[in-house]
């Protein structure tokens, strides 16, 4: 069973449970928005390059995914900072992204612009430091999409959207990926946004079907 709790949005992406409320990106008015359970909506940051990405290091600082512009940024008092800047590594629109308890994000891309019917390719995922040094972390993944890090921060679960599957990785203490497997076959599903629950299961959105 299902309820709407908002409506009116332009595309709402990255939903995050957070301190009693709901926080996503909504692409195309350009903000990362909060609701609560009410249904009262607020605006905490304008994102002009559309926010897609959301998560939090460990001090409680705000990281978002500027998509167009292929960036990450840090909110505080409303504005956006910059943090790293992945032009040279995305071959495609920045979109989903994980941070660890490290404080380390880890940001996909669609490996293309589908917007200007480019040919589908694979691509990479990016690791953005603290520092803002961005490394690639994995390679030959298509469309990488929402990302989790089990609550152990030894596993990295990524939707690949157009390969229908869930990959699984290492994480190294340095936040190095390895030991790349299939973590779930989804057959023609076009996994989207995911996230674990209580009980270590995956939930995972299907942007087809319009279902979970």
């Amino acid at each position: 069973m299902s309820e709407v709790l908002v409506a009116g949005l332009t595309f709402p992406e990255a939903p995050r449970w957070r301190d009693g409320k709901l926080w996503f990106s909504d692409f195309y008015s350009h903000r990362v928005l909060t609701v609560d359970l009410s249904g009262r909506l607020e605006t905490v940051v304008e994102v002009p390059q559309r926010p897609s990405g959301l998560g939090w290091r460990a001090d409680g600082t705000l990281l978002v995914v500027s998509m167009l512009d292929r960036r990450v940024l840090r909110v505080d008092g409303g504005k956006t900072h910059l943090v790293a800047d992945l032009a040279a590594v995305a071959t495609g629109p920045c979109n989903d992204m994980v941070v660890d308890a490290a404080g380390r994000a880890y940001v996909g891309n669609f490996g293309f612009d589908r917007h200007r019917g480019e040919p589908e390719r694979p691509t990479c995922l990016a690791r953005v430091d603290v520092d803002g040094h961005v490394t690639r972390v994995a390679e030959d993944l298509h469309f990488p999409n929402g990302m989790v890090i089990t609550p152990d921060g030894g596993t990295l679960i990524v939707a690949e959207t157009l390969a229908h599957r869930l990959s699984a990785f290492d994480v190294a203490a340095d936040g190095t990926l390895s030991n790349r497997r299939l973590h779930a076959d989804l057959g023609d599903c076009f996994p989207d946004g995911i996230c674990l629950d209580a009980d270590g299961a995956v939930w995972v959105a299907d942007a087809r079907r319009n279902r979970v």
